[in-house]
């Protein structure tokens, strides 16, 4: 009862792969594996100093730019 056998295991995969099917868990796969080395390379070049400015900055500029766009500063509730 406390501990799972293989038969446990194969039944879990059958439902699993009758529920979502197996071209999407290859779908799954592939992401979880790209996402993981993005991790990685943004593990690896996070050490460095950049010179490029984030792409958040970026967006921000152009959103102070845009005339559509109403700046207004946030007042707290006391």
């Amino acid at each position: 009862m406390g501990s799972m056998s293989i038969w446990h295991w194969l039944i879990v995969l059958v439902v699993v792969i009758a529920v979502f099917g197996t071209k999407k868990l290859r779908n799954v796969g592939g992401d979880l594996g790209a996402a993981v080395k993005g991790f990685k390379d943004g593990m690896r070049d996070g050490g460095t100093g950049s010179t490029e400015t984030p792409p958040q900055q970026v967006a921000n500029a152009n959103k102070a730019t845009d005339p559509n766009t109403v700046d207004v500063d946030a007042k707290h509730r006391s």
